[in-house]
């Protein structure tokens, strides 16, 4: 791959490209090789007001545009995805560090959501009831809201933006959006993107910096009415606070601690497969990574030994390179972090099987890379087994029985994704009624969400939303009520139909 040099970004803000109003800036560099990728505005209140009143302003005539026309901007960003999709890849497997086979499933679920949500621009349906009076016509419709404040995270640098962004464009809301600062170049091509695809200026508008500055300034803002968020459970408790004065809108999408339960009866080849891709694809750091493997003891001792095998046949290395299986993880504070577990593990007694350290050596020292690192023999009290790592760490459940399995699966404060990997078709239905989670796999791994079902889970993962689908349309709009008397006189509801 060959590098670009690194370049000057500036805020989008009412329109026009501009620096932060402060001039002052910070650097992304890439967390593969700590090469400089950009230099970006580091923004702060003064940016995010402006911003939020560019928003403000366009919502009113945004919000006019009819909605088929809306769907067709964003049908025309898809287009411009699918094209770009290449390069937007090989750009995310420098600064965010995922191989190019992830990086261009991240994209294309950003395509695939520009598909979904252009058509919606021909739904958006409400409903029409009969009335219980005569000459009377009732509808429901859904309406925009006014200005948005969206919050991504690293990990999906193209794909979260567009779950949370398309749907509240195509249902006639403006934007301010605060790309993560491990990822701003994958966002600023994001807001690129859109305008290229005829988005009007003001309409989305994305300011960069921190989120103690940007990210809180655009939560407490009394004009912006609904905060949309990915990040964890503690920051997402804090949005949650900040907002609670202003009756906000809080859409959070939070941690996860996924088990794959793996019974007896399983193929042990196939549940392999999907606990490598789950557990140690993007390097762990997925909400919906399998960090637990939730194993039957009958076929503990075989599992164990097929996936310590496929744990250490994976190659580390830059993510552009075609044979590379595992990237870096995103900077050095996570790289610190997935370690202290490893500590944490063995210091509770769990049995340590392969990894459990920071990759050196062949070209890797200048990146942030940790080994795959599987745990045996794991309680499910442990903190292993209870706190997201968010890396290449999975652990390794021993139980007895099916329901001992469903009750260790359960047994976290999280409720993102779940997974059972068995050939008895009962087991797999109680398993789909009794896991108590947003997301449940039958024989696959606990990643690969499509993008026309509800994404979310349950507990605290969040607050109860959900992303994708028709239900992401609920976050960006309110229901509105209409009633159409044509008889010709005042007719009371509950009173004259009680006659």
């Amino acid at each position: 791959m060959a590098l670009l040099g690194s370049k000057t970004f500036q805020n989008y803000i009412a329109g026009e490209w501009t620096d932060a109003a402060s001039g002052e800036t910070f650097e992304s560099t890439s967390p593969a090789n700590g090469d400089a990728i950009g230099t970006f505005p580091l923004s702060g209140e003064e940016d995010v007001n402006r911003a939020v009143a560019a928003a403000k302003e366009a919502f009113e005539e945004w919000r006019l545009v009819p909605a088929p026309k809306r769907g067709e901007i964003l049908f025309r960003f898809g287009e411009l995805l699918r094209d770009q999709k290449e390069d937007l890849a090989q750009l995310m497997a420098r600064e965010m560090g995922k191989v190019l086979a992830e990086a261009r499933g991240d994209v294309q679920e950003a395509i695939d959501m520009a598909y979904y949500m252009g058509g919606e621009g021909r739904r958006l349906f409400g409903q029409t009831t009969p009335s219980e009076l005569r000459d009377k016509f009732q509808m429901s419709v859904r309406m925009p809201i006014g200005v948005i404040g969206v919050i991504t995270p690293w990990n999906f640098p193209i794909a979260i933006p567009s779950w949370k962004t398309l749907p509240a464009l195509v249902a006639g809301n403006t934007i301010v959006f605060k790309p993560a600062t491990d990822t701003p170049t994958l966002g600023q091509r994001y807001v690129e993107l859109m305008l290229e695809a005829g988005l009007p200026g003001g309409v989305l508008n994305v300011v960069h910096g921190g989120g103690g500055t940007v990210g809180e300034t655009l939560v407490r803002h009394p004009d912006v009415r609904v905060i949309s968020l990915t990040g964890s459970r503690e920051t997402g408790v804090a949005v949650l606070k900040a907002a609670a004065d202003g009756l906000k809108h809080v859409h959070l999408e939070l941690g996860g601690k996924n088990a794959i339960i793996v019974l007896d009866d399983a193929d042990p080849d196939l549940a392999v497969e999907g606990i490598i891709w789950s557990a140690f694809g993007t390097s762990g750091q997925r909400c919906t990574a399998a960090s637990r493997v939730i194993v039957q003891r009958g076929i503990y001792e075989e599992l164990q030994g097929k996936l310590v095998a496929a744990a250490e046949g994976l190659r580390l290395g830059y993510g552009w390179e075609d044979d590379t299986d595992v990237g870096p993880v995103i900077n050095k504070r996570s790289l610190e972090k997935i370690h202290s577990y490893t500590e944490i593990g063995q210091e509770e007694g769990a049995r340590l099987l392969t990894g459990g350290e920071v990759a050196t050596g062949d070209g890797l020292s200048d990146g942030f890379y940790y080994r795959p690192t599987i745990f045996g023999d794991v309680e499910p009290g442990m903190r292993i087994a209870q706190e997201e790592i968010f890396g290449p760490t999975t652990a390794l459940i021993p139980v007895d029985s099916f329901d001992d399995a469903i009750r260790a699966a359960n047994g976290v404060k999280y409720g993102l994704s779940s997974s059972i990997f068995t050939r008895d078709v009962n087991k797999a239905f109680r398993a789909m009624r009794d896991l108590d989670t947003g997301i449940t796999y039958i024989n696959a791994g606990t990643i690969g969400a499509e993008v026309h079902l509800p994404f979310g889970g349950t507990k605290d993962t969040g607050n109860g939303h959900r992303e994708a689908g028709q239900a992401a349309l609920d976050v960006f709009t309110e229901w509105k009520s209409i009633y159409v008397d044509y008889s010709g006189r005042l007719q009371k509801a509950q009173i004259d139909a009680a006659e």
